[in-house]
Formats: C-alpha cells, sequence, structure tokens
C-alpha cells in the first residue's frame, strides 16, 4: 500500500500526466492511500507484525466494536495504523483460517470471521503470510474462505493455495522503486493432513524448496525476496536448534555472489524472540502474537508473554550497481502488546507513560529482542 500526493502546477500539466501514467504502472499491485509517494532513487521501508490468533474472546470484542453487526477489527488494530501506515509495504502473519458464517470458534480448532482481512487490510498491511499450524483447521474449506476474504479486502497473500497454479505462483509486491517476493512455510499443520489430491495447499518448510523457491522469485524480477517461516517452540523465548540450524542455511543460499533471501520473518513460538543478523542477513526468530486472547503457557499458567510481540522495520537502499543486493540500512523493532481486557493493541513505546507494568513489558521484549547481539549489528528500538 503506497498512498501518492498529488500536487497540480497547470503549467506542467502534460508532464504530470505522463509521471502519473508511470507510477501508477509502478504501483498496480497495491494502491491504497496513506503511503508515501514511491521516488525511483529511493529505497523503502518495510514493516512485519507477529501471529494473528482470534481466540474466542477476541471474536467477541469485534463484535462489540461492530454494534451488533458482523465483526470489526479495525479498533482494535487502530493504535498501530500509523506505524504501519507510514512504511512502504507491511506485512502480516494470519495464524488462523475463516470459518463458514456464523461458524466461529477460538482454540484449539480455530475458525475467524472474514472480517479479520478487511481490518488488516485498512490498518495498512499489504499481505499477509497464511502457511501457519493452523492452516489446516478446516481443510480446504477453510483454506478457501480465508483467500477469498484476503481477495476481497484487497489484501495480498502466501503460504496457503486453492490451486496449483497459485501454489505455484509468487506473490510479487510494490515497495516505492522496488520489487518484493513474499514467501510462507510452515514446520507442521497440528496433525491435520494435507487435503487429498491437494499437496501443495500448504507450503512445509524444507530448506531446499525455500532456496529453490526464492532462487525462482529472483529470476521472475524480485529486487528484495522476504522468506516468512512459522517454526519455533513455543513458550520459548531462546530459538531452537531448528531454527538455529535452517537460518544459518537459508542465509548462507547465494547465487552468483547475491544472498538468495534478503530478511527472515518467523512466527509462531506465542511469544517475542531475538532479531539477529546472520550470514549478513536480518532474521527475527519470533515477533510474538499480535492479537491473541489471555493466553496460558504449557504449564497452564497465564502468561503475560503471550500477548507480547514485535513490529520489525526495515529500510531497504538501491545497490550502488545493477544486479547487486539491496541492503538494509537501518532495522528497528517497536514493541508492542494486545491488551486483553481493552481488546486493543498497543505500541508500548506510545504509552509507556501509562504506568509500570507496560514499561516493564517493554523492557522485557526489548532484552529478548537483543538477546543475541542485534545491537552491535545496528539493531534499534523504534517508536
Amino acid at each position: 500500500m503506497i498512498g501518492r500526493r498529488h500536487q497540480v502546477a497547470l503549467a506542467l500539466t502534460a508532464v504530470l500526466a505522463a509521471a502519473a501514467a508511470c507510477q501508477n504502472h509502478q504501483r498496480q499491485e497495491s494502491d491504497r492511500p496513506g503511503r508515501p509517494a514511491p521516488a525511483a532513487a529511493r529505497g523503502f521501508t518495510l514493516v512485519a507484525s507477529g501471529d494473528v490468533l482470534p481466540h474466542t474472546s477476541v471474536i467477541d470484542r469485534a463484535a462489540f466494536d461492530a454494534g451488533g453487526h458482523g465483526h470489526d477489527f479495525r479498533p482494535m488494530l487502530s493504535g498501530i495504523r500509523p506505524l504501519v501506515t507510514r512504511a512502504d509495504l507491511a506485512l502480516c502473519h494470519m495464524g488462523t483460517v475463516s470459518g463458514a458464517a456464523g461458524d466461529y470458534a477460538g482454540s484449539p480448532v480455530f475458525k475467524s470471521p472474514p472480517q479479520i482481512a478487511e481490518g488488516l487490510a485498512a490498518t495498512g498491511y499489504d499481505s499477509c503470510s497464511t502457511a501457519s499450524s493452523h492452516a489446516l483447521d478446516d481443510g480446504a474449506a477453510g483454506i478457501r474462505r480465508t483467500l477469498e476474504a484476503m481477495d476481497r479486502a484487497g489484501l495480498r497473500h502466501a503460504g496457503t493455495a486453492r490451486t496449483e497454479g497459485e501454489a505455484r505462483s509468487v506473490t510479487m509486491l510494490r515497495a516505492g522503486p522496488a520489487k518484493v517476493a513474499h514467501l510462507s512455510y510452515t514446520v507442521g499443520t497440528n496433525g491435520n493432513p494435507l487435503p487429498p489430491g491437494r499437496p501443495w495447499a500448504v507450503n512445509p518448510v524444507d530448506g531446499r524448496r525455500v532456496i529453490a523457491d526464492a532462487r525462482a522469485a529472483r529470476r521472475a524480477g524480485a529486487d528484495v525476496v522476504v522468506v516468512c517461516v512459522h517454526w519455533g517452540t513455543v513458550w520459548q523465548d531462546a530459538p531452537d536448534e531448528r531454527q538455529l540450524s535452517l537460518a544459518r542455511g537459508l542465509t548462507a543460499a547465494t547465487t552468483a555472489g547475491r544472498p538468495d533471501i534478503d530478511l527472515i520473518l518467523g512466527t509462531h513460538a506465542h511469544v517475542p524472540q531475538a532479531y539477529e543478523k546472520v550470514n549478513g542477513t536480518w532474521v527475527i526468530y519470533g515477533m510474538g502474537d499480535q492479537i491473541a486472547g489471555e493466553m496460558h503457557n504449557g504449564h497452564g499458567t497465564r502468561d503475560p508473554r503471550g500477548n507480547e510481540s514485535t513490529i520489525g522495520r526495515f529500510t531497504f537502499t538501491p545497490p550502488a550497481r545493477p544486479g547487486e543486493r539491496w541492503r538494509v540500512t537501518r532495522a528497528e523493532f517497536v514493541p508492542q502488546l494486545y491488551d486483553v481486557d481493552a481488546g486493543r493493541v498497543v505500541n508500548l513505546n506510545e504509552a509507556i507513560d501509562r504506568g509500570a507494568e507496560l514499561t516493564a513489558a517493554r523492557d522485557r521484549i526489548r532484552d529478548v529482542v537483543l538477546s543475541r547481539g542485534a545491537a552491535q549489528d545496528g539493531l534499534v528500538m523504534g517508536r
């Protein structure tokens, strides 16, 4: 979603008309208001956030916010909308599937109202990863309803598919002057089998396959390749060995000296995990749950970490020479929290004057995010 500022100058009408036509061509995949105008000489900013996991209490809150007319998730996300809309490209993670009309539930089998897609799009998100442990909670029909809801909302998606052709296609997004490929994979589907005859319905995590897909995306014209991975051990602050090993393997892959993958975004663990620069590429092991009801850990204890998360924000700069890598010249994280009582996502850096509890949450998130030395590589806490 990249907004434009229109300036009218009668003396330059012809020039502006030509520029507008060019700009329309560049933005054909994402054209909602609220983003800075693209310019060929500049880079772009990308923001990404964690799992959207609507438990029953979240669904009930959205129904209340809709005033008895369906479900409205926009108020729930309004606190982070300014941050999201300021970026050139915004990525979310849909951790559940849409249920049939009126058949909504949260945990252990999630079936969410389709209006969540409208809420994410209205907040400023451009594309959502959909490969997750709950992607098959309602079989092929759940995938179909989820992607149809996203299509209606103008929200792109990657990770699950309705047809084999869709599974083989690359989700290509426009971010300022750059083309960004959005890829998505999951380590499992909670034991739910793939639908008969649809082995392509959900993208599994396989290092060789991810690298092959990234290279195909590059051949298709991607300047930047972003890989979203649903992985990790739940309720564990530290990345597990599989995460570390896969991150090393994916970031080491190169073609003609250029890394095949430019950014890795992790979800699934329910808690914020570290950011780390691996082989020169930024990896977020886990962004945490952006939206979730009251969370209880593996011991059955209410755990506030399950409502804490981060938004990653990365500024990409174009290469000095064609064919070289787009570089991340600024890396930031923004701590956030889902207030289960208010039913709102809170930017903790904007709400720090609200008391010691929010300050403690922000500091806890910061310590985890920086626990693998990311500050030494330039990661800073943003607003």
